[in-house]
């Protein structure tokens, strides 16, 4: 069911999982619910909802969450170009601290999982998992062993399976990402979810 939208300041993200993980955030860092979370249900609607929201022009803010996959330079020239179309002044290449404009309205890119490295949500969930933690690298081992035995069907979907494995072994099996932020099973005293706090904040609260 879709949440509804109460904000004029959009947040659009490419899924439930990251909508939920934002809440989560939000509520973890004290970051006030004065914008909506869209769950845009992939990457393909969240773009088009991005060329909308650039040409009526009625959000004061307007920020979308997106995954780098395989080539961050690639995901961040589709966003340039719609911005440029936009008549949006951009930069060529996309800032290590995720982009804010000051323009009307304001456009926010975060790009997962920390601006500067090819991945997607999930690799940016494992920057969460504590620090010393002792079950992480028994799941990297566990994975390793299976795909030296060609039993890898998760295949290109690696991030995905390392951190559910982790999840999947906690006091709480299978919380949802989301949730495991909200219990405490992943930490927020991390130098990249700083980073990612810093973004929201002056996107949304300056």
């Amino acid at each position: 069911m879709k949440t509804e939208e109460k904000f004029n300041k959009k947040l659009l993200v490419e899924g439930k999982d990251d909508q939920h993980v934002v809440w989560a955030l939000c509520e973890k860092l004290n970051i006030p619910e004065i914008f909506d979370v869209v769950d845009s249900e992939g990457i393909d609607k969240l773009f088009d909802r991005l060329k909308a929201e650039c040409s009526i022009k009625k959000s004061d803010i307007i920020g979308i969450i997106i995954d780098a996959d395989n080539d961050l330079q690639a995901r961040w020239i589709s966003v340039r170009d719609i911005l440029i179309k936009n008549n949006f002044k951009v930069p060529e290449n996309f800032p290590k601290e995720g982009l804010i404009t000051d323009t009307k309205p304001k456009i926010g890119v975060w790009i997962m999982p920390d601006n500067n490295t090819n991945g997607m949500l999930e690799d940016f969930i494992s920057f969460l998992v504590p620090e010393n933690d002792k079950l992480m690298p028994i799941a990297i081992e566990t994975l390793q062993n299976i795909e030296n035995q060609g039993l890898d069907k998760y295949k290109t979907h690696k991030p995905k399976t390392k951190i559910h494995t982790w999840l999947a072994w906690q006091e709480e099996p299978g919380k949802p990402l989301g949730q495991s932020i909200t219990n405490k099973a992943l930490s927020t005293d991390n130098e990249t979810c700083r980073k990612f706090a810093v973004w929201l904040k002056k996107l949304f609260t300056e």
